[in-house]
């Protein structure tokens, strides 16, 4: 009995070992996985920091790259600066998805896309130089919903969805125009949010137009996928979310670095690996650098959108001014166009009306609408100088808020309740806007980090504004120098000469006075 009692005794202890293994496994698995991806976000963030090189981040290469990060106003800085400084034999091919020409052809000068820092790795490294624009990572969310919502609501005139993409399609393979579904990342966002759309529709009913369920614009359950529903979707975790941070060291799922979408997995796995990404986006964003000179990329400057009128004039600065260089036609003109700190111009953008005209006028190709073909006619810098490329820029952007403003109303018009604003989002419960803040919590610290930089380059440029004043101040007193002495050298019989004629004057204006003030007592 003893022996039988103790063979159970001894099934019941492998037992319970045998609980206790599979009970561990998991953890033991996990623990692997970590090590893992620990080893290869080090070991990807170790070879990028590892190709920097040193030299010059500032000086303008012959190519530049604007990396364009979706809702940041880069589109008004395409128009607006970009092709006032480019001409269009001097602009690369359109490539907002993937490399689509030749970046090593010598009349390559500008290339704008979406596309992630990895296309470097596809330009002639000796000769880039790269620029991007940062934006409040809360706004951005913000505003990549309502672009999503924006063009999917376009394709609501068709009766069905079929019939959306059949027409599409057939449009698309007729005229081979580039159409937002062919672009990175709206071809992923914009026909989630159309099947989305249709769908409610359906459910709702097609004569439908008016919503019974609304809470406020970015909660409209029965018409739009709400906004509280968009964050929290895989595609969001996927492409939204901390995607600035992403874009900007080449790891979004349409980068060229091989084992991009490994690193990418392993930080949304183990969120704390992310802190090893932010500080390689970091080491990108500092005064001398000012963004992104990994490997021998050159970088000249970075933009916050919220700042946008600052950020204008440290773009035209930085990047325009060298641009003029180059071309022989730069005239700073500092003192015309950097007003005091209370100047203020009415026709800058705010940030929820950037670009809101981003890729397509209609639901089918590009198609340029009328304030942007209103900046072709002073396509690149001819008779440019920084002070007309501000002026230039002000009155593109007028146009564009004006564009804007009614494409929106237009492309809403079958979704009217879903009436986006700065003024509607501060109905949005507080709640939601916390989850996007951490769900961003890297985008928020590079954004943090950015603006720091930020304010040291506005420092540099008003530094550069008063050396420029100090020269001009200088140049001014030689010239009156050279009128009296010749050549700038004065004798000491002329600075003797100089001195007797001061004092003479002084005395016949004393004279004057006085003899004035004897005759006014005279008369009294």
């Amino acid at each position: 009995m003893a022996g039988a009692a103790l063979g159970l005794l001894g099934v019941g202890a492998v037992a319970l070992l045998a609980v206790a293994s599979v009970a561990l496994l998991p953890l033991v698995s996990s623990d692997d996985g970590y090590r893992h991806c620990e080893g290869v976000v080090r070991g990807w963030a170790d070879s990028s920091t590892g190709r920097e090189k040193d030299g010059d981040k500032l000086s303008l290469k012959d190519l530049l790259f604007f990396l364009h990060i979706p809702r940041t106003g880069g589109r008004t800085y395409f128009h607006c600066f970009l092709k006032k400084l480019y001409t269009n034999a001097q602009e690369c091919p359109r490539s907002y998805d993937k490399l689509r020409f030749d970046p090593s052809h010598p009349d390559c000068k500008l290339v704008v896309t979406h596309d992630d820092y990895s296309l470097t790795s596809k330009l002639p490294r000796e000769r880039t130089s790269v620029v991007t624009i940062l934006r409040n990572p809360v706004d951005r969310v913000f505003s990549t919903y309502e672009f999503s919502v924006e063009v999917a609501a376009r394709f609501l005139v068709h009766p069905n969805l079929t019939s959306a993409k059949l027409m599409t399609t057939r449009v698309l393979t007729k005229s081979r125009a580039v159409s937002t579904l062919d672009i990175w990342p709206w071809k992923y966002l914009v026909p989630w949010m159309r099947e989305d759309l249709f769908a409610r529709r359906v459910a709702r009913g097609f004569d439908k137009v008016h919503s019974t369920k609304k809470v406020n614009a970015y909660d409209v359950e029965d018409m739009v996928m709400p906004l509280h529903e968009y964050i929290n979707d895989p595609v969001a975790h996927e492409i939204i979310h901390n995607g600035a941070t992403f874009q900007i060291t080449g790891l979004t799922n349409n980068s060229y670095f091989d084992g991009a979408h490994e690193v990418r997995h392993c930080v949304r796995q183990h969120p704390d690996l992310g802190h090893i990404v932010l500080e390689v986006a970091k080491k990108e964003f500092t005064v001398d650098k000012c963004i992104m000179p990994i490997q021998t990329y050159h970088s000249l400057y970075k933009g916050l959108t919220e700042d946008h009128e600052e950020s204008a004039r440290l773009f035209a600065h930085m990047v325009g001014a060298q641009v003029l260089s180059q071309s022989g036609t730069l005239n700073l003109d500092l003192k015309e166009d950097l007003p005091s700190e209370n100047d203020s111009h009415p026709s800058m953008v705010e940030p929820e009306e950037e670009a809101r005209n981003e890729h397509l006028n209609s639901t089918h190709g590009w198609q340029n609408n009328e304030a942007l073909n209103s900046t072709s006619d002073e396509q690149g810098n001819g008779n440019m100088t920084v002070g007309k490329l501000m002026e230039a820029y002000e009155t593109c952007i007028a146009k564009l808020r004006k564009s804007q403003s009614n494409r929106r109303k237009i492309s809403l018009k079958k979704v009217a309740e879903a009436n986006f604003s700065k003024e509607a989002r501060k109905l949005v419960p507080e709640a939601i806007l916390k989850q996007i803040i951490s769900l961003n919590s890297l985008d928020m610290e590079l954004y943090d980090h950015a603006k720091k930089i930020f304010t040291q380059e506005h420092l540099m440029l008003k530094a550069q504004q008063s050396v420029v004043g100090h020269h001009r101040q200088l140049a001014e007193q030689k010239g009156w120098t050279d009128i009296i002495c010749g050549d700038g050298i004065c004798s000491p019989w002329m600075v003797v000469m100089l001195g007797l004629g001061i004092a003479a004057i002084i005395a016949l204006l004393s004279f004057a006075v006085t003899t004035r003030r004897r005759t006014s007592k005279l008369k009294v």
